[in-house]
């Protein structure tokens, strides 16, 4: 019998040494080169096979376990946000208008720590690891991996997730079954109208008036004709149009994002733009409407969760398992991992308001209670032996 926690404690030093190093040095993604040289090194130093340069910057290591088995997948993003510090942290961001204000970070040393772990144990393991180092989770990095092959040679056919969440107190961790994360896709409308003379608007088409009647609809189509039971969010968030107040611009544009906690985008895109498309007829005006996948749905398996839930119960115990308000709207690109094999994706709590770990993600002044980064590493080792069996 592994004592987990017991061997994942030993690395605690380690693992904060790891995780201020990261954060000192944050790299935005497709940029992550001294993060993935760095990851690289540490898992050959652990004897893993390791390749490096997949989607241009990630690195996968692989454990071959001393019997045939499954394979399962633990995966952490590299990349940092374009944003300027501001905390007074000692190891605070070295790079001006970079930072990791999303805990990748941490999830770069809690996998690298198991790593190291787990590499003593595989005489205990039947089956395959495959430590996977994700760059440019922000936006589509795990897309790209896939289709450079990281699920093949050998298939993985399970695959687990950890994000630390400041909604979250330290020392719990929320997963739940099914939608865990919505889906996100973010649009451009241009509505094209007809210039003029800010006196004598009659003689112009105004794309301004267009767009306001079909953002207020939209809100009462949210509001009145989406089942509450299946969250949806349409948010409005940049605005450009005109250049004089005396003038009546040819055009607006808007751009903003559509959420889905559900499987039904599809019908909710297209009732979008027939609004859109009656709206502009009655103003007179013409549009484009352009759709860009943010992300899509991560919905957890079952069977992947109740894994999770029982390597929990063996690190924090069963009472600090978080089922209630855990689902988000925020996106998160591990979805295109969870939609080809069975998965599971959870958080691991951090806020601890005396520390000054519960600011949102990406606020200037985000930061991680170190505490949770053993529990992450322990989870991650957790969950292997309980998979792949000692």
């Amino acid at each position: 019998m592994v004592d987990v926690k017991c061997e994942v404690s030993m690395y605690k030093e380690e693992l904060v040494e790891l995780r201020r190093d990261f954060h000192m040095n944050p790299e935005l993604g497709f940029e992550e080169y001294r993060t993935a040289e760095k990851v690289a090194n540490y898992l050959e130093g652990c004897g893993l096979q390791v390749e490096r340069n997949i989607a241009k910057t990630g690195v996968v290591g692989l454990l071959r376990g001393y019997k045939p088995g499954p394979t399962i997948m633990l995966r952490s993003d590299m990349d940092a946000l374009p944003l300027n510090e501001e905390t007074v942290l000692p190891f605070k961001s070295k790079k001006s208008g970079v930072m990791h204000a999303c805990g990748h970070d941490g999830h770069l040393a809690m996998l690298l720590v198991a790593a190291k772990v787990l590499s003593k144990k595989k005489d205990q393991l039947s089956g395959n690891i495959k430590f996977v180092f994700q760059p440019n989770e922000e936006d589509a990095g795990a897309e790209i991996m896939i289709g450079e092959g990281v699920l093949d040679n050998p298939k993985v056919d399970a695959a687990l997730g950890i994000h630390l969440w400041s909604p979250i107190e330290t020392g719990k961790i929320g997963i739940v079954s099914g939608p865990i994360m919505a889906s996100s896709y973010y649009f451009k409308l241009v509505i094209n109208g007809k210039g003029g003379h800010g006196g004598a608007p009659h003689r112009a088409i105004d794309p301004i008036s267009c767009a306001t009647h079909i953002m207020h609809t939209v809100q009462t189509m949210q509001t009145k004709e989406m089942d509450a039971l299946d969250p949806t969010v349409i948010t409005f968030c940049k605005i450009s149009a005109g250049t004089s107040p005396i003038i009546v611009p040819e055009k607006i544009e808007v751009e903003g994002s559509l959420r889905c906690l559900h499987d039904k985008t599809e019908a909710v895109q297209s009732r979008f733009e027939e609004l859109i498309k009656t709206i502009c007829t009655l103003h007179k005006t013409k549009y484009t409407l352009e759709f860009k996948c943010g992300n899509s749905l991560l919905s957890n398996d079952e069977k992947m969760v109740d894994l999770v839930k029982s390597a929990a119960k063996k690190v924090i115990g069963a009472d600090q398992i978080q089922e209630e308000n855990v689902r988000v709207m925020l996106g998160e690109d591990y979805a295109e991992f969870t939609k080809r094999v069975p998965g599971a994706f959870y958080f691991v709590g951090i806020a601890n308001k005396e520390k000054g770990t519960d600011y949102p993600h990406h606020h200037p002044k985000f930061d991680i209670d170190e505490d949770a980064l053993l529990i992450g590493a322990q989870m991650h080792v957790q969950s292997v032996i309980d998979f792949l069996g000692e």
